[in-house]
């Protein structure tokens, strides 16, 4: 005699727990001037000083400074 094969009996499977997302401040994009942007005011600079050597340096860091103000 067969016995009868006992039924399955499944339970509802449960949703996949949702995963909490948080919004985070996002980062500043920062802009650097590029070389030759940096080395085109400073070429102004020494123009505008009449060619003039000795202060390549400071006219190069004065147009850094300068070009990133304004990128600010």
């Amino acid at each position: 005699m067969a016995t009868p094969k006992a039924e399955k009996t499944t339970k509802p499977r449960k949703a996949p727990a949702k995963k909490k997302t948080t919004v985070e401040a996002a980062e500043p994009i920062v802009i650097h001037p590029s070389h030759d942007q940096i080395a085109a005011l400073a070429q102004k600079f020494w123009a505008e000083r009449g060619y003039t050597d000795g202060q390549a340096e400071h006219d190069w860091l004065r147009a850094e400074r300068e070009l990133n103000q304004m990128a600010s």
